[in-house]
């Protein structure tokens, strides 16, 4: 009898506890980190060669992540996300085996740019796991840090001016403030009723004031032997880079810059009401439109590698006749940047999808949020329909407003005399995300009025390798010569 038992238990399956499982994880978060419910997007995140905390997506080579939204979990609940829910770029059945820095992000959408490492998001330390997604079964994590907020540290030379705007608070609802990174010449302290320049310098996207601190260090206050105050200006805000263009979206972020900032931080340390703009890429952008919608409150603007300035080339798409932004009329997928030497290269599709699953914060959705209506749903409009790919005709007529191209041309008779001598473009004709097409556009609008703006292309010069030491010593010169004028 007893054999027999044996032999039947021999020939028992495995129990089903020793079976392998799927990947999920079963998440729960600290009272001590936020002791409230939560509702909005959970993020897992996958990274091979990175210990610390996750922050952004890497464009050309987005690394894996998954995603879920929640309402009302509660601190201490378990919450499992597993391949059933959110995946990118693939789903995760088709994650790679091996070891990864596994970190879990709690979005809570307090205003800062990054999704995953702005100010008072929750998460958990980052763990190095072995992952199979076929048989690793649940891992637990608990989410029990909080990002906290970038210090700034003054120096002697560089200091920090914050102040609340009083028509973003208005707008937002909530106490809304303007940031800078002030850079002072040497002699301020030494020469204390002498008034300087100031430059306005505008970061690209995801940059920010703590540039100033590099400003300084290439000693950006000496302008060609004239001494100006050198300032960087925060752009960013909860759905990107606001360009410091008043929006639907992001609010009067212009006009609180013109009048509340400006006024308050040239008070303060002297400024002599001459100013001047500079930014590159999404900093181009804003130091160009600052000056064209601003002409009497700037001397000159010096804007590098701008976004489009002329939307019937937005990157290889003409936003006001083209049907589609995916594909072309052969039904090609639409570039959005030129391969990199790698051979990498970006595509209005894939990189739509990496937003969605962003939520907010991205390069193309930051358009939306400026250059957009507001929906009925409090979001801006999307030009495009982000399943498809067709552009909304209706949204395109609505972005108009920021064609710099065409406001100027449509101004011309009010700006052309305010503008004289003040507008000058640089771009490198290869550019890395085809921003030379709507920069020889500009120029070309620009010759047609007669002005005497300065739009030139730069032969096999790309997005990262414009601004070398000879263009930055090219635009101080001009800067101080202007500033002498």
């Amino acid at each position: 009898m007893r054999a027999a038992l044996l032999a039947l238990f021999a020939l028992a399956p495995v129990a089903r506890a020793a079976d392998p499982k799927p990947l999920e994880f079963e998440l729960t978060f600290d009272k001590a980190a936020l002791d409230a419910p939560f509702t909005g997007r959970v993020f897992v995140t996958f990274r091979a060669g990175s210990a610390s905390p996750p922050t952004g997506l890497n464009w050309f080579a987005p690394e894996p992540g998954l995603a879920k939204d929640v309402k009302d979990w509660k601190p201490g609940a378990p919450l499992t996300i597993g391949a059933k829910d959110i995946a990118y770029p693939k789903p995760l059945a088709d994650l790679k085996p091996g070891k990864y820095f596994v970190c879990v992000v709690m979005d809570r959408d307090l205003g800062g740019i990054d999704f995953l490492n702005s100010p008072g998001n929750v998460f958990s330390k980052p763990r190095q796991l072995d992952l199979d997604p076929k048989a690793s079964g649940t891992v637990e994590l608990k989410l029990d840090q909080v990002v906290k907020a970038r210090e700034f540290k003054e120096t002697e030379t560089v200091k920090l001016v914050e102040l609340e705007s009083k028509r973003l608070t208005k707008f937002h609802g909530k106490p809304t403030a303007l940031r800078a990174g002030v850079v002072l010449p040497p002699s301020f302290g030494k020469e204390p009723t002498r008034a300087y320049p100031v430059v306005y310098e505008v970061t690209g996207f995801g940059g920010n004031h703590f540039a100033a601190f590099g400003a300084a260090a290439r000693k950006a206050t000496d302008v060609a032997g004239t001494e100006m105050i050198w300032v960087v200006l925060d752009g960013n805000c909860r759905l990107g880079h606001h360009v410091f263009a008043d929006s639907a979206n992001n609010g009067p972020v212009g006009t609180a810059l013109v009048e509340e900032l400006i006024p308050h931080l040239e008070k303060k340390y002297r400024g002599s009401g001459v100013r001047f703009t500079t930014g590159h890429s999404s900093g181009g952008w804003s130091s160009l439109w600052l000056q064209v919608a601003y002409p009497d409150t700037f001397a000159g603007c010096w804007s590098t590698a701008p976004d489009p300035s002329d939307f019937r080339d937005f990157q290889l798409v003409n936003i006001y006749k083209d049907a589609n932004i995916f594909t072309d009329g052969a039904g090609k997928l639409r570039e959005l940047s030129r391969p990199t030497p790698r051979g990498q290269t970006l595509t209005y599709k894939a990189f739509t999808a990496m937003e969605d699953y962003m939520t907010r914060g991205g390069q193309l959705g930051s358009f939306d949020a400026v250059f957009s209506p507001r929906g009925a749903n409090g979001k801006p409009l999307p030009l495009w329909d982000h399943a498809t790919g067709a552009i909304d005709p209706k949204v395109a007529t609505a972005w108009e407003k920021y064609d710099i191209r065409l406001k100027l041309a449509r101004e011309w008779k009010t700006l052309g005399p305010k503008l004289k001598g003040k507008l000058h473009v640089f771009c490198g004709d290869e550019d890395t995300f085809y921003l030379d097409g709507p920069a020889r556009l500009l120029k070309q609008g620009l010759a047609d009025l007669k002005s005497d703006a300065v739009v030139e292309l730069f032969p096999k010069r790309h997005h990262g390798n414009l601004v070398d030491a000879a263009l930055r010593k090219r635009m101080n010169e001009e800067m101080a010569a202007a500033a002498k004028r």
